[in-house]
This record gives C-alpha cells, sequence and structure tokens, in this order.
C-alpha cells in the first residue's frame, strides 16, 4: 500500500506523540523545522522522535542543529537525488551514534536479500556468535534502525535497507561484502540440507561448501523442518536468485537440490519450477554436470507433478544421459521410475513396468534402498490398474517393509496411498482404513496437503465400502478442503460425493 507523506500538520502531531506536546508546543519552530528535515515521512519522523524522547534534556533546537549539520555534510557529498534524499539526514545521524561494531552489523544486514531474517542467518553475515549477534539486533532495534515484528525474527523497512547497502558500499571492500555474502548463502545450503535428512533422510544428496564457523539450527522432527522451510521460504528464493546474480554457481545449483523436497510437499508447485531453472542455469555456467543433471531431474518431477508429461519426459531423458555418463545410478534409477510413472499415467502398463523394472536393477545393484522401495511401489501402483489385486498388495507390503527399516517416515506414509485402495478391492476394508488414518497423520505433521488430500479421499472410499456414511461424508469433505487450498479443481466433484452422503 502506498502512501503519501505526511502534511506539515501531521508530521508535527506525529512527534509531539512521541517526544510530548509539551515539549513540541515550547518550541513548535524547532519542531516544523524537524519535520521539515524528516521530509514528513512517517518512518524518519520516528526516528527522530524516538532519539529525542531519549533526550529529554536537549531542547529541539539543539536537536534541529545537530540535523542541519549532519543534511549540511552530507549535502556537500551527494551528486544526485534519489529515493533516499529525504531521509539520508536522519538515517546517517543515528547511524553516526552507533559504536564501530554496531555500524558494521547494520551494514551488512543490507545485504540479506530477504524479507526478514533470523538471529542464526544475521550471525553468519556478520560473522559473530548467535548470543552477540542477538544483542546487537535488539541494539539497533533500540536504535529505531531495525524492527522486530516478532520475537527473534527482524526486518530493515525499504528505505534503511536502502541506506544500509549504501552504507556497505561506501565503507566495506568488495571482497568483506562477497565473504559476508558467502557466508550467509553459505549458512542457508547447510541448514536446508540438515530440513532435508529430517523430511526425506534418504533423498538425493550433493557435496555441500565448506561450513566453517557456521552455527546451523537442528531439526529433531519433520514437523520443525517444515516449519523452519515455511518461515524461510521467501529467504531462500531470494538467496538463489541473489547467488544466481553474483556469480555464486555453486551454492545457486545445490541450493535448489537440497530445497526439492520441501518445495514438493509444500505444493509451491510454481516457485519449485522457477528455483531448479535458475539452479540449471547456474549449473550450465559452471559446467557442472550433476549440478545440470540433479536440477533437470527435479524440473522433471515438477513437470510431472503438473501434469506436462512431454516436458517431464524431456528433462528425464536428458537427465539420464548425464547420469548415466557420470555413473550416478541414484539419478539413473529415479529417472527411469518417473518415465515409467509417465507411462503408468499414459495406460502403457508393458512400458511402465519395463522402465520400472530397469529402475529396480539399478537399484538393488547400487544398494539404494528407498529406491528399491519406490520401484516396488510404482510395480504395485501398476499392478492395482490393471486389475491384479493380490500382486499389488504383496508389492506393496514390500515396498512398505523397506521404508520402515530404513526408516522413511513419509514414504512409509506413501506407501498406504496404493495398498490402501488394493485392501479395499480384495475385502479387507479394515486394514485399508488403519493404513490410510496413519497416513493422513503422516502427511498432515509433514504439512504435505497433495498427498494428505490424496489420503483422505482413499479413505473416503474406504469407509464408504464400509457403510460408514458419517465418517465418509467427513472424509469427502476434508480432502475438498484441502484440493481448495492447492486450487484444484477436484474440490468441486468431492463436495458433491460428500453432498449426496448427507
Amino acid at each position: 500500500m502506498t502512501l503519501d507523506i505526511l502534511t506539515p500538520e501531521g508530521a508535527v502531531e506525529l512527534l509531539g506523540q512521541v517526544i510530548g506536546p509539551n515539549r513540541v508546543e515550547a518550541e513548535p519552530e524547532a519542531a516544523l523545522r524537524m519535520a521539515d528535515l524528516c521530509g514528513y515521512l512517517p518512518l524518519a519522523l520516528r526516528v527522530v522522535a524516538e532519539h529525542a524522547a531519549s533526550r529529554p534534556a536537549l531542547s529541539l533546537t539543539g536537536l534541529v542543529e545537530e540535523l542541519t549539520d549532519e543534511r549540511h555534510r552530507l549535502d556537500a557529498l551527494a551528486e544526485r537525488e534519489d529515493e533516499l534524499s529525504d531521509v539520508r539526514t536522519v538515517f546517517s545521524w543515528s547511524y553516526q551514534a552507533l559504536d564501530s561494531d554496531l555500524k558494521q552489523t547494520f551494514r551488512l544486514l543490507g545485504l540479506h536479500p530477504g524479507p526478514e531474517f533470523g538471529i542464526g542467518a544475521a550471525a553468519a553475515l556478520t560473522a559473530t556468535d548467535e548470543r552477540t549477534t542477538a544483542r546487537r539486533l535488539r541494539e539497533l532495534t533500540s536504535a529505531h534502525l531495525l524492527q522486530e515484528p516478532k520475537d527473534g525474527r527482524f526486518r530493515l523497512h525499504d528505505l534503511l535497507r536502502a541506506y544500509a547497502l549504501e552504507c556497505t558500499k561506501a565503507e566495506d571492500p568488495q571482497h568483506a561484502r562477497t565473504r559476508a555474502v558467502r557466508q550467509l548463502l553459505s549458512w542457508y545450503l547447510h541448514t536446508t540440507d540438515r530440513g532435508r535428512k529430517a523430511i526425506l533422510p534418504h533423498s538425493h544428496e550433493v557435496s555441500l561448501v565448506p561450513a566453517e564457523k557456521l552455527s546451523l539450527p537442528r531439526f529433531p522432527d519433520a514437523t520443525q523442518a517444515m516449519g523452519w522451510f515455511e518461515q524461510e521460504r521467501q529467504n531462500l528464493l531470494a538467496a538463489i536468485r541473489q547467488a544466481f546474480e553474483l556469480g555464486q554457481y555453486d551454492i545457486a545449483w545445490k541450493l535448489p537440490v537440497v530445497a526439492d523436497g520441501f518445495f514438493e510437499l509444500g505444493s509451491h508447485w510454481t516457485e519449485w519450477k522457477k528455483v531448479h531453472q535458475l539452479g540449471l542455469e547456474a549449473a550450465q555456467a559452471l559446467g557442472d554436470a550433476l549440478g545440470e543433471a540433479s536440477n533437470l531431474f527435479c524440473l522433471g518431477d515438477a513437470a510431472w507433478r503438473g501434469g506436462r508429461h512431454e516436458e517431464a519426459i524431456e528433462n528425464y531423458n536428458r537427465t539420464l544421459d548425464i547420469a548415466r555418463g557420470l555413473g550416478d545410478t541414484w539419478l539413473e534409477g529415479f529417472t527411469l521410475r518417473g518415465l515409467g510413472l509417465i507411462r503408468e499415467e499414459q495406460g502403457d502398463f508393458d512400458a511402465a513396468n519395463a522402465l520400472v523394472l530397469n529402475a529396480l536393477d539399478v537399484f538393488r545393484d547400487a544398494g539404494w534402498r528407498r529406491g528399491e522401495g519406490m520401484a516396488l511401489l510404482s510395480l504395485s501402483r501398476s499392478a492395482l490398474a490393471a486389475g491384479d489385486i493380490e500382486p499389488a498388495i504383496t508389492l506393496g507390503e514390500q515396498a512398505t517393509e523397506i521404508f520402515e527399516a530404513l526408516p522413511d517416515e513419509w514414504s512409509t506414509a506413501w506407501t498406504a496411498l496404493s495398498l490402501g485402495p488394493a485392501l479395499r478391492q480384495l475385502g479387507r476394508a479394515a486394514e485399508a482404513e488403519v493404513r490410510l488414518s496413519q497416513a493422513v497423520e503422516t502427511f498432515a505433521r509433514f504439512t504435505d496437503r497433495q498427498s494428505e488430500a490424496m489420503a483422505w479421499e482413499a479413505l473416503a472410499e474406504v469407509f464408504e465400502e464400509m457403510r460408514n456414511r458419517t465418517d465418509a461424508r467427513r472424509s469427502w469433505t476434508r480432502a475438498a478442503q484441502l484440493y481448495e487450498l492447492l486450487r484444484n479443481d477436484k474440490a468441486t466433484e468431492l463436495n458433491e460425493r460428500a453432498a449426496r452422503l448427507a
């Protein structure tokens, strides 16, 4: 929302609210001049007013003289008008009052690319420990150069960010700024990878950059990892763009890969594709074949999830060529399985099974147990679609045993989406209910709304089979609500099914 500047009268009124009306009424001309020096902008007025409130013994006239002196100093340095022209005096006045450590912290915070940040990221950026960083951030907040909208989360106003960037470019050498940004990006890379291990511990692993002197958070479970991702998602997007724009291409291709599961489980489809497009460009700029194949594979997954089969096949085929050249059996196996999933959805079960059996051989030869389980599950899905119910159950149970042994919670829950319908069709509805109910709970903890909706949908079918109209209606409704959140047209159909049961 774009707001106009305040009127002179409104600006003086705002000063009076913070400083106290008596001081303003005692020196009306000084108050009006102070408002003028702030360009009548609420942010600048607030900074000056809080500063004045903290110095009750100093007259407003004395404060105006300090501001005027600072303005004259800056005017002598200025070469042109810009967006900071009306507030640079106020910001500089507050900035010059800081000690050297706080000045450096404020300057470097301007390099953070996201809308807000936590203490850990700021510590990485400024190369200080978290306790020291927290103290400095709160001192900057007290100086009204930083905001703390909620505990432990900080934000720079856009104009203050621009001013901080101006200061760091003027006072910090390029190598120091590059090192600070590199540390910040490395922190996001390593923290995201820790989260990946919490949600999908057997997903694709790539070597990271050094993590010297980085204080990294721990994620004891998937719920906390997904919560961190949702809180930091905009920062991760900004970090990937920043890494790419600054030529930090190794981080620019690795960060999308380690964040892949977060974007997929969180159903952030558009962002999911965009980060891997940037990752692909970064890998190609480096000439890094593994980076290229890793991002192409993820783009294949994103296209498959979005129903864009031809695009998915093209990305998978390109991945397969590179993966085989590199001898990367993880990528080779999962790419073959991805191609098989597409053939299955197209109704070509013979081609689907041939591809997945090929993937199964690759996984078993290389010892990729999760890959083996996912291949068995794909064969189970294909058997179910072909009407071969008992083989579908046998294959699904074999996959479940592998995932439980690893252990891999999300993959275990994923097996229920095939086993549940197969068990229901074989007359084992009670078993199907147990498996699907557990899957619903797991997907909810992982905040995987797409999979949760699918599980509720399958559970509704089970309840209808059991003639439990109440729970069937509740399940159809819950699935529809989740599909509505995902803007999936399926919601209308499921709401109608729930209404018929009512």
